[in-house]
């Protein structure tokens, strides 16, 4: 079968045959994500997921078992991956996908969705009627977490990010106002909270926006760090955190628990299947991974799907 190969650490994936699964869980791939966390593992020094080279490259993906079922996956046994034509999932590894759901949408409910809901419903219990803001809005995590909050019962969701087309996207999700992240970050994003401020800040950001948010949360706000892609540090004064007060968490979805994951998953997905969850998709072939891989990095604001 036609697979992107990763030959060595630190490489871009080749197109090239690869022996075909043979185990018990074989899936045809319907659609396979791209994520900033395939390349981290593509360095061999991710510390949450390692595997030997060569490999499948490719986390999650959309596959159609041998009884015509679709599932979700995020792991495969290595050395297969989501960017081939078939891959072997680990036994009992699988969401269901309800019906008539689009196997691209479903994948963007995976990685990303999942720290966007479960950042939000799980990390930060966001509650009925309180105030959000989603910095980083324009990408895959945020167009996600902005229709969570809204589902999840948010009174007011505010969206930031550079984009300004990524913004006009937000607030056609069904953002209440938005805000440009450059300038004077922290007396737009108070001004945009239109009260006492933020009581949930999701961040996919850190670095300087992180710091700017905090400036504008309310007391006993929550915020919960999801990533790093405007900065790995961020300068918070003392009095930042202590006068307001505020909460900082963190959250990865690899300390979320299977289960939970699992239920998250369906929840999102019979909101997507019904139309209450959009994702701006790029759509490419297999022989498309290499320079989508590059892409990659440039912080794209849609969700790359790879569709065998």
């Amino acid at each position: 079968m036609r697979a992107a190969i990763l030959r060595e650490h630190g490489s871009v994936p080749e197109l090239a045959e690869h022996p075909e699964p043979t185990g018990p869980d074989v899936v045809e791939v319907l659609a396979a994500g791209m994520n900033p966390v395939d390349i981290r593992i593509a360095t061999g020094t991710f510390p949450l997921e390692r595997y030997d080279a060569p490999y499948v490259a490719g986390k999650e993906g959309v596959g159609r078992r041998a009884d015509g079922s679709l599932a979700y996956f995020e792991y495969c046994a290595k050395p297969f991956g989501a960017f081939a034509e078939r891959t072997q999932l680990k036994p009992g590894d699988g969401y269901p996908l309800p019906e008539g759901l689009d196997p691209a949408l479903a994948v963007c409910l995976g990685v990303s969705g999942l720290a966007a809901w479960l950042g939000l419903e799980w990390r930060c219990k966001l509650q009925p009627g309180e105030s959000v803001l989603v910095l980083g809005a324009s990408g895959v995590v945020g167009q996600i977490a902005v229709q969570a909050a809204q589902l999840l019962g948010a009174g007011r969701v505010v969206a930031a990010a550079r984009s300004q087309e990524g913004l006009e996207r937000a607030t056609a999700l069904g953002a209440d106002a938005t805000v440009t992240l450059a300038g004077d970050q922290a007396a737009a994003l108070k001004e945009a909270a239109g009260g006492a401020g933020y009581d949930v800040v999701l961040d996919p950001l850190w670095g300087p926006p992180a710091v700017a948010a905090i400036a504008a949360m309310a007391p006993f706000g929550r915020l919960v760090g999801l990533g790093q892609s405007a900065g790995a540090e961020a300068t918070i004064p003392s009095a930042l955190v202590r006068s307001t007060p505020v909460d900082i968490l963190g959250y990865t979805n690899y300390t979320a628990g299977e289960d939970r994951k699992a239920a998250a998953f369906a929840t999102m997905a019979e909101h997507a299947a019904a139309g209450r969850i959009k994702v701006e998709i790029d759509r490419y072939g297999l022989d498309d991974v290499p320079q989508v891989w590059e892409r990659q990095q440039t912080s794209p604001n849609a969700k790359q799907v790879i569709e065998p």
